[in-house]
């Protein structure tokens, strides 16, 4: 019997195979993976900093011990470059094939890098996986100063890590405010300020333009003139999901690997979840979506075809100076915020985006109103 292969071994990946050991513990399950295979929750990286935290100590578990948890085989450095739907097979780097009676795509996402201009545009640092983490690590050792390009969540919770570690930081981007695309302006500016009390050096309105070597660091030249004396540029401008393997083999690709409700792909028995995905049409790079994709797909590989179901899922994001909670409205929401100072602590705001009949389509909480998370994201229509 051909086994259920699993492409990767991030956060999809380990919580797919769980929910699936807890209904099948005896059907072969393989998970393929390009890097070490080692299990750890990704989202520690961008606060794992000013907690004192090495790469080796935020690893909860190696590849071989996850494959004794899980009763699985976990192949590690092994990287897939051709996916056969036909016969159901899976063609390594090095030639080996894989045969699989299912196949699960759990590719995550990979940075964007922008090809900036200058002699250093490749010393320019991204952290999206644990080797970024201990290569960020070690640049830090001899580093005084971070440039931060993309003033986004990823941007503003290493902004505050980095703070909080005692580190200087400037921070770039072309919008007006911090986090644009998820935070009203008013809160915006309330976290910005914050961030400004503990010395972040902000530079809205312009995009950089150079990055070259100095001899110490790196000199970023801005659009708008200003030059940065940095030891360190990490970018943090977002992630693209990783749908090259999928489209090479000719599945439907848009944003994401496309699939139905029940995370089935255009190809019979491949199926995808997690960062690379897009379930009728939501792309979610976040764990929430995870997690329940992740509970109905063990179902659906166990027997039992189960659609995935998405309730509203609010996003806690990590700026200890500035407690937020955000569960945006949609893109093509019709509607206006309405902004209230909570009296229970100092710069606590709530922040609720109705439609002309009152209806709440998204919220926004800061400060000490994100105890109100659960309550007003019950009064959210499902997104799936």
């Amino acid at each position: 019997m051909d086994p259920i292969i699993i492409i990767g071994t991030g956060i999809a990946a380990y919580t797919l195979a769980r929910e699936f050991r807890k209904l099948d513990s005896d059907t072969p399950l393989q998970l393929i993976s390009s890097d070490d295979g080692c299990s750890y929750p990704k989202p520690m990286l961008s606060n794992a900093l000013s907690k004192g935290k090495t790469a080796e100590q935020i690893v909860l578990f190696d590849a071989e011990t996850m494959a004794k948890k899980l009763n699985a085989e976990i192949f590690s450095f092994t990287k897939i470059v051709a996916i056969d739907s036909e016969s159901h097979a899976l063609t390594t780097a090095d030639g080996k094939v894989f045969n699989y009676s299912k196949l699960v795509l759990a590719l995550g996402a990979h940075v964007i890098k922008i090809p900036f201009a200058g002699d250093a545009s490749h010393d320019v640092l991204s952290v999206n996986d644990i080797i970024d983490y201990t290569i960020f690590r070690k640049k830090l050792t001899d580093a005084k100063h971070v440039t931060i390009i993309g003033p986004g969540l990823i941007g503003c919770e290493f902004a505050n890590d980095l703070l909080n570690a005692g580190f200087e930081v400037s921070i770039i981007g072309p919008s007006e405010q911090p986090m644009d695309k998820l935070l009203p302006k008013e809160i915006a500016k309330e976290l910005a300020d914050r961030l400004s009390q503990l010395g972040a050096d902000w530079h809205f309105k312009t995009t950089t333009k150079s990055i070259n070597k100095a001899v110490n660091g790196y000199l970023v030249e801005l659009e708008n003139g200003i030059t940065i004396e940095t030891d360190l540029v990490l970018s943090a401008v977002g992630l693209r999901s990783h749908i090259e393997l999928a489209e090479a083999a000719g599945l439907d690709v848009n944003r994401g690997v496309v699939t139905d409700s029940y995370l089935q792909t255009s190809a019979k028995d491949i199926y995808a979840l997690g960062d690379c995905a897009e379930v009728s049409g939501h792309n979610l790079l976040f764990i929430a979506p995870i997690t329940a994709a992740s509970k109905s797909l063990a179902q659906t590989l166990s027997g039992s075809l189960t659609v995935v179901k998405y309730p509203a899922m609010p996003v806690t994001i990590k700026t200890p100076c500035y407690p937020l909670v955000v569960s945006p409205p949609s893109n093509d929401a019709q509607g206006a915020w309405n902004i209230e100072a909570v009296e229970s602590g100092f710069g606590s705001s709530r922040a609720l985006f109705t439609d002309k009949n009152k209806e709440l389509l998204g919220f926004v909480l800061s400060g000490d109103a994100v105890s109100e998370k659960r309550s007003l994201a019950g009064q959210l229509a499902d997104i799936l």
